[in-house]
Protein backbone atom coordinates (compact mmCIF):
# COMPACT_ATOMS: atom_id res chain seq x y z
CA UNK A 1 0.00 0.00 0.00
CA UNK A 2 2.67 2.24 0.79
CA UNK A 3 4.22 1.94 -2.35
CA UNK A 4 1.17 2.10 -4.32
CA UNK A 5 0.47 5.60 -2.60
CA UNK A 6 4.43 6.56 -3.65
CA UNK A 7 3.58 5.75 -6.96
CA UNK A 8 0.34 7.55 -7.34
CA UNK A 9 1.63 10.47 -5.63
CA UNK A 10 4.87 10.65 -7.81
CA UNK A 11 2.45 10.21 -11.12
CA UNK A 12 -0.21 13.32 -10.00
CA UNK A 13 3.01 15.32 -9.25
CA UNK A 14 4.35 14.12 -12.84
CA UNK A 15 0.50 15.18 -14.29
CA UNK A 16 0.91 18.46 -12.19
CA UNK A 17 4.43 19.52 -13.66
CA UNK A 18 3.73 22.44 -16.16
CA UNK A 19 6.05 25.17 -15.91
CA UNK A 20 4.20 28.35 -14.62
CA UNK A 21 6.02 31.67 -13.23
CA UNK A 22 3.63 31.25 -10.21
CA UNK A 23 5.09 31.91 -6.73
CA UNK A 24 4.99 29.55 -3.44
CA UNK A 25 6.63 29.66 -0.28
CA UNK A 26 10.26 27.94 -1.07
CA UNK A 27 10.25 28.58 -4.61
CA UNK A 28 11.75 31.53 -6.49
CA UNK A 29 11.85 32.90 -10.19
CA UNK A 30 14.44 34.29 -12.32
CA UNK A 31 12.96 35.64 -15.36
CA UNK A 32 12.00 32.95 -17.77
CA UNK A 33 13.86 30.16 -15.50
CA UNK A 34 12.31 28.90 -12.63
CA UNK A 35 14.10 26.90 -9.72
CA UNK A 36 11.40 25.20 -7.54
CA UNK A 37 12.31 24.01 -3.99
CA UNK A 38 11.89 20.36 -3.77
CA UNK A 39 11.78 20.65 0.03
CA UNK A 40 15.46 19.44 -0.03
CA UNK A 41 16.50 22.52 1.17
CA UNK A 42 13.94 22.69 3.84
CA UNK A 43 13.90 20.50 6.75
CA UNK A 44 10.21 19.23 6.99
CA UNK A 45 11.17 17.46 9.99
CA UNK A 46 12.77 19.23 12.71
CA UNK A 47 10.35 20.74 14.45
CA UNK A 48 10.22 24.20 13.08
CA UNK A 49 6.74 26.18 12.81
CA UNK A 50 5.06 25.09 10.07
CA UNK A 51 1.71 22.57 9.21
CA UNK A 52 4.14 19.47 7.55
CA UNK A 53 6.41 19.41 10.66
CA UNK A 54 6.38 15.99 12.37
CA UNK A 55 8.81 14.44 14.12
CA UNK A 56 7.89 11.04 15.51
CA UNK A 57 5.42 8.86 13.76
CA UNK A 58 2.21 9.89 14.91
CA UNK A 59 3.20 13.43 13.86
CA UNK A 60 4.01 12.54 10.14
CA UNK A 61 1.13 10.78 9.78
CA UNK A 62 -1.17 13.80 10.84
CA UNK A 63 1.21 15.72 8.88
CA UNK A 64 0.40 13.57 5.50
CA UNK A 65 -3.43 13.67 6.23
CA UNK A 66 -3.08 17.73 6.77
CA UNK A 67 -0.95 17.81 3.44
CA UNK A 68 -3.31 15.42 1.27
CA UNK A 69 -6.57 17.60 2.50
CA UNK A 70 -4.38 20.61 1.43
CA UNK A 71 -3.58 18.93 -1.81
CA UNK A 72 -7.30 18.54 -3.18
CA UNK A 73 -8.08 22.14 -1.82
CA UNK A 74 -5.39 23.49 -4.03
CA UNK A 75 -6.69 24.82 -7.60
CA UNK A 76 -5.37 21.55 -10.08
CA UNK A 77 -1.93 21.78 -11.86
CA UNK A 78 -1.02 24.73 -9.81
CA UNK A 79 2.61 25.49 -8.57
CA UNK A 80 1.20 25.19 -4.77
CA UNK A 81 -0.34 22.23 -5.63
CA UNK A 82 3.43 20.39 -7.26
CA UNK A 83 5.03 21.89 -4.05
CA UNK A 84 2.75 20.11 -1.81
CA UNK A 85 3.04 16.95 -4.15
CA UNK A 86 6.39 17.20 -3.42
CA UNK A 87 6.16 17.42 0.45
CA UNK A 88 3.61 14.64 0.29
CA UNK A 89 6.36 12.55 -1.32
CA UNK A 90 9.27 13.45 1.27
CA UNK A 91 6.94 12.60 4.32
CA UNK A 92 5.75 9.56 2.73
CA UNK A 93 9.46 8.44 2.90
CA UNK A 94 10.31 9.70 6.31
CA UNK A 95 7.29 8.00 7.84
CA UNK A 96 8.73 4.68 6.16
CA UNK A 97 12.27 4.96 7.64
CA UNK A 98 10.98 6.02 11.09
CA UNK A 99 8.95 2.66 10.74
CA UNK A 100 11.84 0.81 9.31
CA UNK A 101 14.83 2.37 10.35
CA UNK A 102 18.16 1.29 8.36
CA UNK A 103 20.80 -0.72 10.40
CA UNK A 104 23.48 -3.06 9.93
CA UNK A 105 21.70 -6.06 9.18
CA UNK A 106 24.18 -9.62 8.54
CA UNK A 107 23.56 -10.59 5.48
CA UNK A 108 23.13 -14.31 6.77
CA UNK A 109 20.00 -15.23 9.41
CA UNK A 110 18.81 -18.94 10.23
CA UNK A 111 15.67 -18.72 11.80
CA UNK A 112 12.89 -22.02 11.94
CA UNK A 113 15.57 -24.27 9.63
CA UNK A 114 15.08 -21.11 7.16
CA UNK A 115 18.66 -19.94 5.76
CA UNK A 116 17.79 -16.25 5.39
CA UNK A 117 20.31 -14.19 2.53
CA UNK A 118 19.94 -10.73 2.53
CA UNK A 119 19.14 -9.56 -0.87
CA UNK A 120 20.61 -6.38 -2.33
CA UNK A 121 18.20 -5.78 -5.33
CA UNK A 122 16.30 -2.47 -5.11
CA UNK A 123 13.58 -4.02 -7.26
CA UNK A 124 9.90 -3.27 -5.74
CA UNK A 125 8.14 -6.56 -7.75
CA UNK A 126 8.46 -8.12 -4.32
CA UNK A 127 6.11 -8.96 -1.73
CA UNK A 128 6.85 -9.89 1.97
CA UNK A 129 5.40 -13.47 2.68
CA UNK A 130 4.71 -12.51 6.59
CA UNK A 131 2.63 -8.82 6.09
CA UNK A 132 1.49 -9.79 2.92
CA UNK A 133 2.67 -5.94 2.30
CA UNK A 134 4.98 -4.78 -0.92
CA UNK A 135 8.28 -4.89 -0.31
CA UNK A 136 9.91 -1.26 -1.05
CA UNK A 137 13.36 -2.16 -2.37
CA UNK A 138 15.09 1.13 -2.05
CA UNK A 139 14.31 1.81 1.17
CA UNK A 140 13.66 -1.73 3.14
CA UNK A 141 15.72 -4.41 4.06
CA UNK A 142 14.88 -7.94 3.26
CA UNK A 143 15.82 -11.29 2.95
CA UNK A 144 15.39 -14.84 0.89
CA UNK A 145 15.44 -17.71 2.31
CA UNK A 146 17.76 -19.56 -0.30
CA UNK A 147 15.50 -23.43 0.83
CA UNK A 148 12.03 -22.60 -0.29
CA UNK A 149 12.53 -18.94 -1.36
CA UNK A 150 10.20 -17.28 1.36
CA UNK A 151 10.79 -13.54 1.28
CA UNK A 152 10.28 -11.02 4.10
CA UNK A 153 11.11 -7.75 5.35
CA UNK A 154 13.84 -7.38 8.33
CA UNK A 155 11.31 -6.01 10.62
CA UNK A 156 9.51 -9.00 10.03
CA UNK A 157 11.67 -12.07 10.65
CA UNK A 158 11.01 -11.91 14.58
CA UNK A 159 7.48 -12.66 13.58
CA UNK A 160 7.97 -15.61 11.03
CA UNK A 161 6.17 -18.94 12.40
CA UNK A 162 6.04 -20.87 9.58
CA UNK A 163 9.56 -23.62 9.36
CA UNK A 164 11.17 -24.13 5.98
CA UNK A 165 9.64 -26.06 3.18
CA UNK A 166 12.83 -27.44 2.20
CA UNK A 167 13.22 -29.23 5.85
CA UNK A 168 9.90 -30.51 5.11
CA UNK A 169 10.86 -32.32 1.53
CA UNK A 170 13.97 -33.85 3.24
CA UNK A 171 12.83 -35.12 5.99
CA UNK A 172 9.22 -36.02 4.20
CA UNK A 173 9.09 -36.54 0.32
CA UNK A 174 5.91 -38.03 -0.61
CA UNK A 175 2.65 -36.47 -1.81
CA UNK A 176 -0.69 -35.97 -0.71
CA UNK A 177 -2.46 -38.73 -3.00
CA UNK A 178 -6.10 -37.89 -2.14
CA UNK A 179 -7.66 -35.57 -4.22
CA UNK A 180 -8.94 -32.49 -2.03
CA UNK A 181 -9.00 -34.09 1.44
CA UNK A 182 -11.32 -31.91 3.35
CA UNK A 183 -12.37 -32.24 7.20
CA UNK A 184 -14.41 -28.93 7.37
CA UNK A 185 -13.96 -26.02 9.11
CA UNK A 186 -15.63 -26.82 12.14
CA UNK A 187 -12.55 -29.18 12.85
CA UNK A 188 -10.50 -26.76 12.28
CA UNK A 189 -12.15 -25.13 15.33
CA UNK A 190 -12.82 -21.82 12.43
CA UNK A 191 -8.99 -21.37 12.68
CA UNK A 192 -6.58 -20.66 9.66
CA UNK A 193 -5.27 -24.41 9.09
CA UNK A 194 -1.32 -22.78 9.56
CA UNK A 195 -1.28 -19.12 11.76
CA UNK A 196 -4.61 -20.18 13.88
CA UNK A 197 -6.04 -16.63 13.24
CA UNK A 198 -9.86 -17.28 13.01
CA UNK A 199 -11.34 -17.57 9.69
CA UNK A 200 -15.09 -17.76 8.66
CA UNK A 201 -16.94 -18.64 4.86
CA UNK A 202 -18.29 -15.22 5.22
CA UNK A 203 -15.69 -13.20 5.30
CA UNK A 204 -15.85 -12.54 9.06
CA UNK A 205 -13.15 -11.20 10.53
CA UNK A 206 -11.17 -12.79 7.76
CA UNK A 207 -11.96 -15.39 4.76
CA UNK A 208 -11.61 -18.83 4.72
CA UNK A 209 -9.54 -19.98 1.67
CA UNK A 210 -9.43 -23.80 0.92
CA UNK A 211 -6.15 -25.19 -0.46
CA UNK A 212 -6.69 -27.65 -2.93
CA UNK A 213 -3.38 -29.70 -2.29
CA UNK A 214 -4.48 -30.17 1.91
CA UNK A 215 -7.86 -29.86 1.74
CA UNK A 216 -7.75 -27.40 4.95
CA UNK A 217 -9.02 -23.70 5.00
CA UNK A 218 -6.38 -20.53 5.19
CA UNK A 219 -6.19 -17.18 6.06
CA UNK A 220 -5.77 -14.43 3.21
CA UNK A 221 -2.43 -14.07 4.83
CA UNK A 222 -1.53 -17.57 4.15
CA UNK A 223 -3.40 -18.72 1.20
CA UNK A 224 -2.88 -15.75 -1.47
CA UNK A 225 -5.00 -17.66 -4.40
CA UNK A 226 -1.67 -19.03 -6.08
CA UNK A 227 -2.72 -21.94 -8.27
CA UNK A 228 -0.46 -25.28 -8.95
CA UNK A 229 -1.20 -28.61 -10.55
CA UNK A 230 -1.99 -31.05 -7.80
CA UNK A 231 -0.55 -34.04 -8.23
CA UNK A 232 -3.55 -36.53 -6.98
CA UNK A 233 -5.47 -35.04 -9.86
CA UNK A 234 -2.59 -36.15 -11.98
CA UNK A 235 -2.54 -39.04 -11.44
CA UNK A 236 -6.24 -40.40 -10.63
CA UNK A 237 -7.85 -38.27 -13.44
CA UNK A 238 -4.48 -37.37 -15.30
CA UNK A 239 -6.45 -33.96 -14.83
CA UNK A 240 -3.39 -31.33 -14.98
CA UNK A 241 -5.88 -27.99 -14.44
CA UNK A 242 -4.08 -25.91 -11.80
CA UNK A 243 -5.93 -25.07 -8.63
CA UNK A 244 -5.74 -22.55 -5.79
CA UNK A 245 -3.38 -23.70 -2.90
CA UNK A 246 -1.67 -21.67 0.11
CA UNK A 247 1.71 -20.69 0.30
CA UNK A 248 3.19 -23.00 1.61
CA UNK A 249 1.56 -25.72 -0.79
CA UNK A 250 2.96 -24.14 -3.17
CA UNK A 251 6.27 -23.81 -2.41
CA UNK A 252 6.40 -27.57 -1.01
CA UNK A 253 4.88 -28.58 -4.59
CA UNK A 254 7.30 -26.23 -6.28
CA UNK A 255 10.69 -27.89 -4.54
CA UNK A 256 8.87 -31.39 -4.95
CA UNK A 257 8.58 -31.03 -8.60
CA UNK A 258 11.21 -32.71 -9.69
CA UNK A 259 11.83 -35.39 -7.83
CA UNK A 260 10.79 -38.90 -8.87
CA UNK A 261 8.37 -39.99 -6.16
CA UNK A 262 5.71 -41.21 -8.10
CA UNK A 263 5.79 -45.45 -8.50
CA UNK A 264 2.74 -45.19 -11.12
CA UNK A 265 2.56 -48.72 -11.69
CA UNK A 266 1.72 -49.21 -7.76
CA UNK A 267 -0.34 -46.06 -7.17
CA UNK A 268 -2.27 -46.23 -9.97
CA UNK A 269 -1.51 -49.20 -12.93
CA UNK A 270 -4.67 -48.93 -14.91
CA UNK A 271 -3.20 -45.36 -15.62
CA UNK A 272 -1.49 -47.13 -18.43
CA UNK A 273 -4.46 -48.89 -20.23
CA UNK A 274 -5.91 -45.18 -20.71
CA UNK A 275 -2.98 -43.04 -21.55
CA UNK A 276 -1.03 -43.94 -24.37
CA UNK A 277 1.87 -41.77 -24.22
CA UNK A 278 2.68 -43.60 -20.56
CA UNK A 279 3.37 -46.58 -22.33
CA UNK A 280 5.62 -45.12 -24.79
CA UNK A 281 7.58 -43.43 -22.19
CA UNK A 282 7.73 -46.83 -20.31
CA UNK A 283 9.34 -48.27 -23.41
CA UNK A 284 11.94 -45.83 -24.27
CA UNK A 285 12.93 -45.74 -20.80
CA UNK A 286 13.18 -49.21 -20.69
CA UNK A 287 15.21 -48.97 -23.69
CA UNK A 288 17.67 -47.07 -22.35
CA UNK A 289 18.32 -49.20 -19.19
CA UNK A 290 18.90 -51.87 -21.63
CA UNK A 291 22.01 -49.30 -23.36
CA UNK A 292 22.81 -48.67 -20.14
CA UNK A 293 25.41 -51.28 -19.84
CA UNK A 294 26.91 -50.91 -23.02
CA UNK A 295 27.82 -47.24 -22.46
CA UNK A 296 29.57 -47.56 -19.13
CA UNK A 297 31.84 -50.42 -20.33
CA UNK A 298 32.59 -47.73 -23.90
CA UNK A 299 35.77 -45.93 -23.32
CA UNK A 300 33.62 -43.74 -26.81
CA UNK A 301 31.20 -43.31 -24.56
CA UNK A 302 32.23 -42.31 -21.48
CA UNK A 303 34.06 -39.70 -23.30
CA UNK A 304 31.62 -38.07 -25.05
CA UNK A 305 29.18 -38.60 -21.93
CA UNK A 306 26.41 -39.85 -23.72
CA UNK A 307 24.55 -40.70 -20.54
CA UNK A 308 24.69 -36.53 -19.21
CA UNK A 309 22.12 -35.82 -21.86
CA UNK A 310 19.73 -37.18 -19.26
CA UNK A 311 21.08 -35.65 -16.28
CA UNK A 312 18.01 -33.20 -15.82
CA UNK A 313 16.18 -36.97 -15.21
CA UNK A 314 18.90 -38.93 -13.61
CA UNK A 315 15.83 -41.24 -12.36
CA UNK A 316 15.31 -42.27 -15.97
CA UNK A 317 19.27 -44.27 -15.95
CA UNK A 318 18.04 -45.71 -12.43
CA UNK A 319 14.71 -47.08 -12.89
CA UNK A 320 11.92 -47.37 -15.55
CA UNK A 321 9.26 -46.69 -12.87
CA UNK A 322 9.72 -43.57 -10.96
CA UNK A 323 8.06 -40.54 -12.05
CA UNK A 324 8.43 -36.82 -11.12
CA UNK A 325 5.28 -34.60 -11.24
CA UNK A 326 6.92 -32.47 -13.56
CA UNK A 327 8.12 -36.10 -16.09
CA UNK A 328 4.30 -36.14 -16.26
CA UNK A 329 3.25 -32.63 -16.63
CA UNK A 330 6.00 -32.67 -20.06
CA UNK A 331 4.26 -36.16 -21.34
CA UNK A 332 0.59 -34.63 -21.37
CA UNK A 333 2.70 -32.06 -23.07
CA UNK A 334 4.32 -34.02 -25.48
CA UNK A 335 7.67 -32.46 -24.75
CA UNK A 336 8.82 -35.45 -23.36
CA UNK A 337 7.81 -38.03 -25.84
CA UNK A 338 10.15 -35.75 -28.21
CA UNK A 339 13.17 -35.01 -26.23
CA UNK A 340 13.54 -38.64 -25.15
CA UNK A 341 12.74 -40.18 -28.47
CA UNK A 342 15.72 -37.89 -30.15
CA UNK A 343 17.91 -39.32 -26.76
CA UNK A 344 16.81 -42.92 -27.82
CA UNK A 345 17.79 -42.33 -31.50
CA UNK A 346 21.23 -40.70 -30.68
CA UNK A 347 22.09 -43.89 -27.71
CA UNK A 348 20.74 -46.40 -30.69
CA UNK A 349 22.99 -45.14 -33.44
CA UNK A 350 26.21 -45.17 -31.70
CA UNK A 351 25.58 -49.00 -30.22
CA UNK A 352 24.71 -50.07 -33.63
CA UNK A 353 26.46 -48.12 -36.43
CA UNK A 354 29.52 -45.72 -34.74
CA UNK A 355 30.92 -47.63 -32.27
CA UNK A 356 32.65 -51.16 -32.93
CA UNK A 357 33.34 -52.70 -29.55
CA UNK A 358 29.53 -51.92 -28.69
CA UNK A 359 28.44 -53.53 -32.32
CA UNK A 360 30.83 -56.52 -31.09
CA UNK A 361 28.45 -56.87 -28.05
CA UNK A 362 25.20 -57.77 -30.12
CA UNK A 363 23.72 -61.66 -30.42
CA UNK A 364 23.05 -63.57 -33.11
CA UNK A 365 19.19 -65.63 -33.02
CA UNK A 366 20.23 -69.11 -31.67
CA UNK A 367 17.22 -70.20 -32.29
CA UNK A 368 16.77 -69.23 -36.13
CA UNK A 369 20.66 -68.53 -36.50
CA UNK A 370 19.48 -66.08 -39.68
CA UNK A 371 19.42 -62.12 -39.57
CA UNK A 372 21.17 -59.24 -38.55
CA UNK A 373 22.85 -58.63 -34.95
CA UNK A 374 20.20 -58.50 -32.91
CA UNK A 375 20.28 -55.92 -29.57
CA UNK A 376 18.26 -55.85 -26.35
CA UNK A 377 16.80 -52.58 -27.60
CA UNK A 378 15.84 -53.73 -30.82
CA UNK A 379 11.48 -53.50 -31.21
CA UNK A 380 11.31 -56.75 -32.92
CA UNK A 381 13.31 -58.80 -30.24
CA UNK A 382 12.64 -60.82 -27.21
CA UNK A 383 15.12 -61.06 -24.06
CA UNK A 384 15.42 -63.84 -21.85
CA UNK A 385 14.66 -62.78 -18.30
CA UNK A 386 17.16 -65.26 -16.78
CA UNK A 387 20.50 -65.02 -18.86
CA UNK A 388 19.72 -61.51 -21.09
CA UNK A 389 19.81 -63.24 -24.80
CA UNK A 390 18.54 -62.13 -27.29
CA UNK A 391 16.09 -63.53 -30.17
CA UNK A 392 13.59 -62.81 -32.66
CA UNK A 393 10.74 -62.08 -31.24
CA UNK A 394 8.96 -64.38 -33.44
CA UNK A 395 11.29 -67.34 -32.51
CA UNK A 396 11.22 -67.15 -28.87
CA UNK A 397 7.38 -66.78 -28.14
CA UNK A 398 6.70 -69.76 -31.41
CA UNK A 399 9.48 -71.78 -29.69
CA UNK A 400 8.72 -74.31 -27.32
CA UNK A 401 11.85 -75.14 -26.09
CA UNK A 402 13.95 -73.58 -23.46
CA UNK A 403 16.84 -71.24 -24.23
CA UNK A 404 19.60 -72.97 -25.44
CA UNK A 405 22.01 -69.96 -23.27
CA UNK A 406 19.98 -71.05 -20.15
CA UNK A 407 20.59 -74.89 -21.44
CA UNK A 408 24.14 -74.88 -21.56
CA UNK A 409 24.74 -72.66 -18.78
CA UNK A 410 22.59 -75.70 -16.48
CA UNK A 411 24.37 -78.39 -18.30
CA UNK A 412 27.85 -76.69 -17.64
CA UNK A 413 27.25 -76.03 -14.00
CA UNK A 414 25.58 -79.68 -13.12
CA UNK A 415 29.05 -80.71 -14.92
CA UNK A 416 30.90 -78.95 -12.53
CA UNK A 417 28.70 -80.47 -9.43
CA UNK A 418 29.34 -83.76 -10.70
CA UNK A 419 33.09 -83.26 -10.57
CA UNK A 420 33.44 -81.49 -7.44
CA UNK A 421 30.88 -84.87 -6.57
CA UNK A 422 33.48 -87.47 -7.40
CA UNK A 423 36.48 -85.37 -7.06
CA UNK A 424 36.65 -82.94 -3.67
CA UNK A 425 40.14 -82.48 -4.04
CA UNK A 426 40.40 -81.51 -7.57
CA UNK A 427 40.69 -77.54 -7.96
Amino acid sequence: MFLFCVLCTVCLYMCLFEARPEVFPGTRTHGSDRTMDLGLAEDHFSRPVGSFVASDIEQLKLAIEECKKLILELPEHSERQKDNVVKLIHLRLKLQELKDPEEDEPNLRVLLEHRFSKEKSKSVKQTCDKCSTIIWGLIQTWYTCTGCYYRCHSKCMNLITKPCVRSKVSHQSEYELSICPEIGLDRQDYRCAECRAQISLRGVPSEARQCDYTGQYYCSTCHWNDTAVIPARVIHNWEFESRKVCRSSMRYLALMMSRPVLRLKEINPLLFNFVEELVEIRKLRQDILLMKPYFITCKEAMEARLLLQLQDRQHFVENDDMYSLQDLIDISTGRLSCSLTEIHTTFAKHIKLDCERCQAKGFVCELCKEGDILFPFDSHTSVCYDCSAVFHRDCYFDNSTTCPRCARMTERKQDEEDLNYFNPNCQ
